[in-house]
């Protein structure tokens, strides 16, 4: 996807805390892993009703489609995972700190 970058000027354009008319308020935390997590159970039923239709040989639900929903769905849930084990962590590491 490629952002429109015509507004980026020299000294235009440069302020972080500036939005764009018309843009969306930033989303939470809570928010986007609440979004994370249900676009990883989206992939993960994807790559079900997947191996369903090529268990039942459907027709147009050949093997490599299958394999890359089910492969998508396994890179997914691995990042998943590595992200809440960061977030542990983090937390872990706040816990330790003395104030």
């Amino acid at each position: 996807m490629v952002k429109d970058v015509s507004g980026v000027l020299p000294g235009k354009g440069l302020d972080p805390a500036a939005k764009p008319a018309g843009s969306k308020p930033d989303k939470g935390f809570g928010e986007f892993l609440t979004e994370s997590l249900q676009k990883v159970d989206a992939l993960q039923k994807d790559a079900d009703a997947a191996v369903e239709r090529a268990a039942r040989g459907e027709p147009g639900a050949g093997i490599q489609e299958t394999m890359v929903a089910v492969e998508k769905a396994d890179v997914a849930f691995k990042l998943m995972m590595e992200v809440r084990q960061k977030i542990l962590d983090a937390y872990q590491e706040m816990m330790r700190m003395q104030v």
